[in-house]
């Protein structure tokens, strides 16, 4: 049953990233080719002046190894349908150890039940609370010089609030037969919330947006980064990472379902052993 618990998990995966890449495509790059194009007239600008000073000339920059095209299209998709089927691997694995306890524990529980569970920690402590820290930016907005202490940051919120995570969770089966499922539920959630506050109140903070560029006399020349650009990025980023986790987590209990149904000339104690006797 684990290996079709991994199975369900990559299927569930393959196609929520397909879903998700062709959300991404229309709403999300479109976003990404303004904060390029803004990019460019950034650079121009900024080398128009220096050329200025100094009496040179401006320089052009090299070719794309891989053209503008290639990169939303295939690059994107790859690495978006990749992303997806990694995290269905995770999803099944981690769903096969809870689900051995949780099915041995209390045989009455509908796997898909705990799967919807899964699927909305999973999206708060892989997703929700990482972005919260640190919400995804467009190209340009960033200062190269920090780009080791940003990803150190975003890393290090991922990989606690995960570790939160699960700790919250088996705090939560811990208290559940003394306290009630509510109680425990509630408990191990705000244990959960205190602990990546702490964390996040701790890590360091990252403001980059680009301001207007200026001539020597303090005049614009140029814009600074469109505030409007970054609030649709990251809405359409939360949308995406929104249907990516849906999609998996309903198509994993969709999956579920069709395990658990009886074949035709099976006694429906078969079926019962094989949903909740995996463990």
């Amino acid at each position: 049953m684990e290996k079709k618990f991994i199975g369900a998990g990559l299927l569930s995966g393959l196609i929520a990233g397909i879903v998700a890449f062709i959300f991404a495509r229309l709403f999300i790059e479109p976003q990404v080719a303004k904060a390029i194009d803004y990019e460019g007239g950034r650079s121009e600008a900024e080398e128009a002046l220096e050329a200025a000073a100094h009496g040179g000339h401006v320089h052009g920059e090299g070719g794309e190894l891989f053209t503008r095209s290639i990169q939303e299209n295939v690059g994107a998709g790859i690495g978006t349908v990749v992303f997806a089927v990694c995290m269905g691997a995770f999803f099944a694995v981690a769903f096969t150890i809870l689900w051995a306890y949780v099915g041995r524990r209390y045989p009455a529980t509908d796997p898909r039940t705990v799967a919807a569970a899964l699927g909305a920690i999973g999206f708060v402590a892989l997703f929700g609370v990482p972005f919260f820290a640190y919400p995804a930016n467009p190209p340009a907005v960033g200062d190269d010089d920090t780009i080791g202490a940003r990803s150190g940051a975003f890393l290090t919120i991922t990989l606690l609030s995960v570790a939160f995570a699960v700790a919250a969770v088996v705090l939560a089966l811990w208290l559940r037969p003394r306290i009630g499922g509510l109680l425990s539920g509630v408990a191990a959630t705000v244990g959960y919330l205190v602990a990546v506050t702490i964390t996040v109140a701790l890590l360091p903070e990252f403001h980059e947006v680009p301001g207007p560029v200026t001539d020597g006399a303090g005049q614009i020349v140029f814009p600074g980064f469109p505030g409007d650009v970054i609030g649709d990025f990251r809405v359409y980023a939360i949308a995406g990472q929104v249907i990516l986790w849906t999609v998996l987590t309903v198509v994993f209990a969709l999956i579920l379902g069709r395990l658990s149904r009886p074949p035709a000339s099976a006694p429906a104690a078969d079926d019962e052993r094989i949903v909740a006797g995996n463990s």
